[in-house]
Parts: structure tokens; sequence; C-alpha cells
């Protein structure tokens, strides 16, 4: 499923070693173990402020003028936490109980702001803070119940959760114009549920992520003081508390783990007569954090990339698989999905993290991305065996034949393919650099859609084609039901072939898209912003959106060296007049690298990846964003136009064969298109696992 949240275990009680042969398929977690755990700000805090009352003479700006205002208004903030952990498992078996404590620093803050709607602070000086929270340390001790297989622990945990907090009013003194602040600590008992997944890297270590719910309860009414010289002026309120965290962990387990044997120990699957299974179930998590320091950055727009974060981002997905009947099967992935990219995921066209959604969740949020039909028909000739894998059943199948695929799945998932960048989750994470950056192809928010898609598929080329919908507007995350008004088509061209001269093989995509959406189109809003008619260009955008069509194409090269060495280029490029409506802000991009595996240096499992690309926009687009325009990633409320460029490199180290733990830097010139600021570098870690 995803990554792993720590646990694990050591056990001075172990049995002794067994026989060769005899270890069981999956690891004995029992015993004591330590750890660390910390999050780069995919943890979350909800602090309610219920029934708040102000005095109306103490804050006399209230645009109400009533004697009091009263609101039961929650604000969620994101947060670093990270800290300590320790915990003993009892294994029966693979299944587990245990018991573990932790404590954590963090550094949520939160205001109830002045501008709260619906509360009459609208016109209060912003200078005083009317009510703010923090809290420094989270602990809790909690109960697990889990289930071991090959190497990884998935458990279930429940227990109590505390936290400390400091709640501040600030008030205005009405003689002076002083802020005058009231302190209240408190401290908050209640309860925690969660799940995690760790995974056994060795004999002592194991990694993953332990993701947690909290409620803290409430702290009861209380007063936090009056303004000085002013009688009748309190602040009254109660404050509850609630936080979802999602962190990576480390721990160690000094009694040792017994581990199973590598899958490469035992036999693999073989469809013998060609029935294969009738069941595949497989499952991956990945867990990205990712920050940035600060730069040149003279002004801000709605959608500007801002400087001095970290950010984390984690899906975990379990694929599952079903033959119906030969060559007729039936696959459904539901993923869990938390976290947001930096500037939640804005202000880069070539965004820096893969699995950054638009659809980002401050708590787990469960979707159903893929549940599609797959059938194949079989045109004779030679065969090929299938090995069980995500979204694949083991079968035996020819090679000529024609695939059909109907429900909902990722374009991706078909075209664009490339061996070297195309997986954020284990390559390269630049948008720009693993996709074509103009090819916008039709989805929701989180990247799927809902159509049909036809392969042809012969041992030298492939072509395939797509039918599927497209979002209502730019950046919807509900499809347009009205597929023969609006979609989105896309056709591919494969070729397969072998270098004579290196003896190495490669690919060629050739792929064109054209797409009818909702959308507006650039001169036009430009034109009657400029004229007055509206006095904001994205009034204007919003108010003109027609039935319009975007059409692009895209070449994908891939090419093996050496066995270890391989390169690869895209070219894209789109019409550029329209808004586009699901990937990002790219009407031209170019990009290419290198993919080296280490067998050179005796790590034949590591990957290190060096990438670059060049993103830009048409004139009309320019101008669009110059104005103010704010596109689907960015929009600095100006532009000095410059062509947007991007270096990536990774290094992707195989802790094992389902474990790789990857290393990641970006340098971005001109983000979002302008040369007024950047240039940024980020710095990113990447855990991902495979079941």
């Amino acid at each position: 499923m995803t990554l792993a949240g720590l646990g694990g275990a050591w056990g001075a009680d172990l049995a002794a070693p067994r026989a060769a042969g005899t270890a069981p398929g999956f690891v004995d977690w029992s015993g004591a173990y330590l750890g660390i755990q910390g999050s780069g700000g995919n943890s979350y805090g909800a602090f309610n402020f219920r029934d708040t009352t102000l005095g109306a003479r103490a804050l006399p700006a209230f645009k109400t003028g009533d004697a009091t205002g009263r609101a039961d208004l929650g604000r969620n903030a994101t947060t670093a936490v990270g800290g300590l952990f320790g915990g003993y498992n009892w294994q029966t078996g693979p299944w587990l109980t245990g018991i573990e404590a932790d404590v954590s620093g963090a550094n949520l803050k939160r205001p109830l702001s002045s501008s709260a709607q619906g509360f009459g602070y609208e016109d209060l000086d912003p200078a005083f803070g009317l009510i703010r929270v923090k809290t420094d340390v989270y602990g809790s001790l909690r109960g697990r119940f889990g289930y071991a297989f090959e190497r990884a622990l998935v458990y279930a945990s429940f227990g109590l959760s505390g936290a400390n907090a400091r709640v501040l009013a600030t008030y205005p003194d009405l003689a002076t114009g002083v802020a005058t602040t009231a302190r209240r600590d408190l401290s908050y008992l209640g309860f925690t549920l969660g799940a995690g997944v760790q995974f056994a890297v060795s004999e002592h270590i194991a990694l993953g992520i332990d993701y947690r719910y909290m409620d803290l309860g409430s702290s009861g009414r209380f007063d936090l003081g009056t303004v000085p010289g002013i009688s009748g002026g309190p602040v009254s309120t109660q404050a509850s508390a609630t936080a979802h965290q999602m962190m990576a962990r480390l721990s160690w387990h000094p009694g040792g783990l017994v581990l199973p044997p590598e899958a490469d120990e035992v036999a693999p699957h073989d469809p013998g007569d060609g029935s294969g299974d009738r069941f595949s179930l497989h499952g991956q998590t990945t867990f990205v954090a990712q920050g940035v320091p600060g730069f040149r950055a003279p002004y801000t727009g709605p959608a500007s990339l801002i400087g001095h974060q970290v950010q984390s981002t984690t899906t975990a997905t379990a694929f599952l698989g079903l033959k119906l009947f030969e060559g007729t099967e039936l696959y459904y992935n539901p993923e869990f999905s938390q976290g947001f990219g930096l500037s939640r995921t804005l202000g880069v066209a070539g965004f820096v993290n893969g699995e950054a959604q638009k659809a980002g969740a401050p708590f787990p949020k469960l979707r159903s991305n893929r549940y599609f039909v797959r059938q194949t028909f079989g045109l004779g000739g030679e065969t090929e065996d299938v090995p069980d894998g995500p979204n694949q059943v083991a079968t035996r199948r020819d090679i000529e034949r024609i695939t059909v695929v109907a429900g909902k799945f990722a374009l991706g998932d078909y075209f664009d393919g490339n061996v070297y960048a195309h997986d954020p989750r284990v390559d390269f994470m630049n948008w720009g650099i693993w996709a074509s950056g103009a090819y916008d192809f039709p989805a929701n928010l989180p990247g799927f859609t809902q159509g049909v898609m036809v392969e042809y598929n012969r041992a030298e080329f492939a072509i395939r084609a797509a039918y599927t919908q497209v979002p209502k507007e730019p950046s919807s995350d509900v499809l347009d039901p009205r597929v023969f008004r609006r979609s989105g088509t896309t056709i591919e061209f494969e070729e397969r072939h072998v270098l004579p001269v290196l003896n190495q093989p490669g690919k060629l995509r050739i792929g064109f898209f054209t797409n009818v959406g909702n959308t507006a189109d650039f001169r036009e809003v430009v034109g009657l912003t400029q004229a007055g008619v509206f006095g904001d260009i994205n009034d204007a955008a919003a108010a003109t959106r027609a039935a319009r069509r975007k059409t692009g194409f895209y070449l994908n090269l891939e090419q093996a060296v050496t066995p270890d060495l391989g390169v690869f280029a895209r070219v894209s490029a789109n019409d550029g007049r329209t808004e586009s409506l699901s990937f990002t802000d790219i009407d031209q991009s170019v990009s290419g690298g290198v993919s080296l595996k280490g067998t050179a240096w005796g790590r034949p499992g590591d990957t290190v990846g060096l990438g670059t690309s060049q993103n830009g926009i048409s004139p009309s687009h320019r101008a669009f964003f110059a104005n103010g325009g704010i596109g689907l990633l960015i929009g600095d409320g100006r532009l000095n136009y410059a062509p947007e460029r991007a270096i990536e490199a990774y290094y992707a180290l195989a802790l094992n064969k389902t474990l790789t733990v990857s290393f990641n830097y970006q340098h971005i010139e001109n983000p979002a298109y302008n040369k007024d600021r950047g240039p940024a570098d980020f710095f990113g870690t990447r855990i991902h696992a495979d079941f």
C-alpha cells in the first residue's frame, strides 16, 4: 500500500535461528524497538474556537455594532512534527499485538483571523490579532494490532493522546492604541486512532509511515481577561482541538529480526498452460518530503511559489485484479492520499513533485482512482508470458492482439510512456520531465478520467487511441458528462527498434491529442479586460468560457545505450490559444536526460538520473498572465516573461527489491515564466515501497 509507519521489534526471547529453508514468509517483529519520526509539513491541526464572545466596548470597530460577537470557527494549519517513539511487540504467527509511546515537538500556530467572514471582524484593524493559539508538544500511548507479510507489517493503533496549548487574545487599548495581550495555558487529553505500515530494511532497521487522528477534546469555557480601563470587555471562548498527523519513521530493533527469503530466492510464477491466476493483489506507498529555501521574490500573486517552506505528500494504493474469463479482466484501485505540494501545488508550471495532486487534502482521503474492464482479443501467432503485477493478472497472451479498456483510468497508463522518465514515484518528479509538458491530457484533479482505450499491438509497433471525458471547466474535479459535445481524443503510434550499432532496444512514440472543453480564449479575455468591460481578467475568463478545442502533439524517445545506461527526450506543443483544462500551464516543452543503473559501483538496483526541461507559453497566454490571470498552477499577478527552465537530479537507493529511498534536487530558473522571481532550489526525499 503506501509507506510504513515505523514500529518494529526485537526479542531477546527469539528462538534459535531456523534451519535453512524453514523461515516463514514474514518477519517476526516480536520484541522492543526505538525510533525517530518526523513530518515535513503534511501534519495538520484544527483549533475550533466555539461560541466566542468579545465585548463591543473593547472592540468598537466591529462592523456589526452588536454588543457581542459569537461564532464557531475552525482553523486548519499545517505544521512540522518530529520526535521519538518506542514500544514492544508480541507476535503469534503473522498476527501482532503491541504497545507504543511517543512524544513529538510541533510548531502549530493559528489565529482566529480578524477577517473571519460572517463574524463581523472585517473592518477590525489587522494589527490586532483577536485570538491566537499555539502548541508545542504532542504525545500518545497506543496499543497496536497488526498483520505481517513478507518484510512488511500493516497495523492499526488506538489509545490516549495529549498536547499542550497557549491561547492568546490581543486587544486594542482605546486610550493609547497600544495592544494588550492576555494568555491562557491549556492542556488537552483525548484519544487517537491510526494506522501504518513498516518495512524491514535489515535485521535491525525498519522504515515506514504512521498516520494517526487525534481528538483532544474541548477546554471548556474560559475568559481571556479584559481591556485595561474598560468595563464589560472580557473575551470568553472555548477551544477544542483535533489533528491529523502523517509521519515517516525509522526504527531500531536491537534484538534483530528474522527476515524471510528475498523474492528472487523463491520460484517465480509460471502461468503454465496459459490459464495463469484468477486474482492479483498488489500495493504501493510513496512518501515525498520537499522543501524550498528563500529566493528573490519582489512581489507575490495569488498562485505564486512561496519560499522558506517544507511540505509532504503521501499516497497508498491497492491494485486489485480479477480474471473473469479468458481474456477478460476487471481491475479496481482504491487510493489514500494526504498532503499538498509546496504552496498548495502552485507557483511552478513544471511543478516539482509528481505525487502532489491538485486535489490535496489535510487528512487521508480515499478515492476510487481506477476501475476498468480490460478485454484482450488474441490474433494468433507467437505468445508471451506476462507475470503477475500491479493491474496485471498473470497470463499468457498473443503478441499480436487487440486490447480494449473501458472504465476509469489515467491516460498516462497507456500514453506518453517512457521507461526512464514516467513514474514520479521512482524516477523523475518534475512535471515537465516525467511527462510531455504541453500534453493537456483530460483528467480530474488527481489525474484520472473515464472513457475507452483501444490498442492494436505487434512485436514491432503498437497503435492506441482513447476517447475520454474532460473536466467541466479548467482544474475541475467534476468530469463533464456531455461526452458527445465535450471530450478528449488521444492517438499514439509507438515504434520499437534495436539500434544496430549499439544492439540496444529503443522506442519512439508520436502522439496527437485534441480536447473540446469549457475554456476561455486568451485574446478575448485580455481584450475585454483592457477595454474595461471586466475589472478582473479572471472574471472575464469565467464569464466567457465556452466549448473550445485545444490541439497538440508530442514526440517521445527512449533509447538504451548499454544495459545500464539509457537516454530519453521529449518535445511537445499545443496551440496555446485557450486555457488548459487538466494538466498545467505549458504550451511548448522540450526535455531530456540520462538514467544510469549502479552496476559499476556494485549497486545494480540503484539508479541515478539527470534531466532538464524548458517550458514556454504562447504570446496570448503571456498577455493573460501579465494582466493578472490565474492559470491551473501559476499566476504572480504580473509577468516579466522568460522560458521556465529546470534541472533535476536524483539518486534512488534500492534498500531491497521492494523498498527504495530517493534523494532529489531541482533548480528552477524563472518559475512561472517570471524573470522577476527566482531562481529557486528544491530539496526532496522520497520513500517508495511495493507489495
